[in-house]
């Protein structure tokens, strides 16, 4: 039926069931996420130290062992926490001149 050019939309009935995430799926949205800090050929060693110091408020012992990481393994993990918060400390170490990453867990 058409009134002045004008088709009126069809009309669906909604479905019986919803669908329904998985339980894995669900589980995923809870789990943390990860900061990864990555070695670089640019930044002193002491400079990623003050940052970790600075922005995450480590000791300096624990900011060394992490420079440590990020220097003779590649890369470290310096923060855990929920998607938001992550995506903050990325974007520091980026405006700090670190090569950073974040990843969800699991």
């Amino acid at each position: 039926m058409q009134y002045n050019g004008f088709v009126p939309p069809t009309l669906h009935a909604a479905p019986a069931t919803l669908e329904r995430p998985e339980v894995e799926e669900l589980l995923r949205l809870d789990q943390p996420w990860t900061v990864r800090v990555w070695n670089d050929p640019v930044n002193l060693m002491d400079y990623v130290t003050y940052v970790f110091m600075s922005h995450f408020g480590y000791p300096r012992a624990q900011a060394e062992d992490l420079m440590w990481q990020v220097h003779n393994e590649g890369s470290a993990a310096v923060a855990t926490g929920n998607r938001e918060q992550m995506e903050v400390h990325v974007q520091a170490m980026h405006q700090a001149g670190l090569w950073a990453t974040m990843h969800q867990e699991g």
